[in-house]
């Protein structure tokens, strides 16, 4: 079976707006059109997409099973249209995705300095989806923290990273300089197991808040410094591995140079990072 792109942007509108006269006014179609499409699609599908009552429209298990597939689909139809473009203009082009906490601008200037015709854009990640942008095509190389799935991908190490606890200001262990995980049992933290959020932004205004508190690497804890937040080390952690990733598939062209390159500027990075950080409280 084809899957009609068309009428998949169709389903992911009503998905969205749970209405199919506000899904038809965005898409700028009529209603009727909008819902015949649908009623198609399911039937190309051989499943129920929607469950319709006069009041609501709600998305079966299928039907959010492929939500959740839709915008990986979509991105990697664009992403390659855009790849064939830029081809048929000569252009060519490097996305670099990296971490939260993690710079990899000293890697891009010293790349772009032997390579000042290949366009260089940057794509900040969000925890979520560390690999993601890698396997679906929307960046060519990862700057990357570990714990991710590595399969189909070559991956270089970098360097490693201690964690720091952040704590509000406020909290009973702040005025620590350095904590134990030891410490910090019986105190509720923030993490992917109990409670997820969106961003790091979220993150730490919960822990501002004081509902909680979260290891994290020391370099996100530079990036994210406010005033009614405080870093410690904590001494026994394990650290946390950096490396660069591409796909395994990638066997030539500006990816292979950035590698290289990339993998001698950010080694001695991190080197010199770990050299000034010392182990001292953040």
């Amino acid at each position: 079976m084809d899957l009609d792109l068309r009428k998949l942007r169709y389903f992911v509108a009503v998905a969205e707006h749970r209405q199919f006269g506000r899904a038809a006014q965005a898409l700028y179609i009529a209603q009727p059109v909008l819902s015949r499409q649908i009623r198609a699609f399911e039937q190309e599908l051989g499943c129920l997409l929607f469950t319709r009552t006069t009041r609501s429209v709600e998305l079966t298990a299928a039907g959010r099973k492929l939500y959740d597939e839709a915008g990986r689909i979509t991105t990697v139809v664009e992403t390659a249209l855009r790849r064939v473009h830029e081809a048929e203009r000569g252009e060519q082009r490097l996305v670099v995705a990296f971490s939260p906490g993690l710079r990899v601008s000293e890697a891009i200037v010293a790349f772009t300095a032997s390579h000042p015709e290949v366009h260089i854009d940057v794509f900040p990640l969000r925890w979520w989806e560390q690999d993601a942008p890698l396997r679906d095509g929307r960046a060519h190389v990862g700057y990357l923290r570990r714990p991710f799935d590595d399969t189909g991908l070559h991956t270089v190490p970098i360097g490693h990273e201690t964690k720091v606890a952040c704590l509000p200001v406020t909290h009973r262990l702040a005025g620590r300089r350095t904590l134990t995980s030891a410490a910090l049992d019986g105190e509720p933290v923030l993490d992917v197991r109990t409670r997820r959020t969106s961003s790091l932004e979220e993150k730490f205004e919960l822990i501002a808040s004081g509902q909680g508190l979260a290891l994290v690497p020391v370099s996100v804890a530079g990036s994210y410094s406010r005033p009614d937040l405080v870093y410690l080390p904590v001494t026994d952690a394990p650290p946390v591995e950096t490396c660069l990733a591409v796909p395994e598939d990638t066997c030539a062209g500006p990816v292979t140079d950035f590698l290289d390159i990339a993998t001698a500027t950010l080694r001695r990075q991190s080197g010199e990072a770990k050299t000034e950080g010392g182990g001292g409280s953040v």
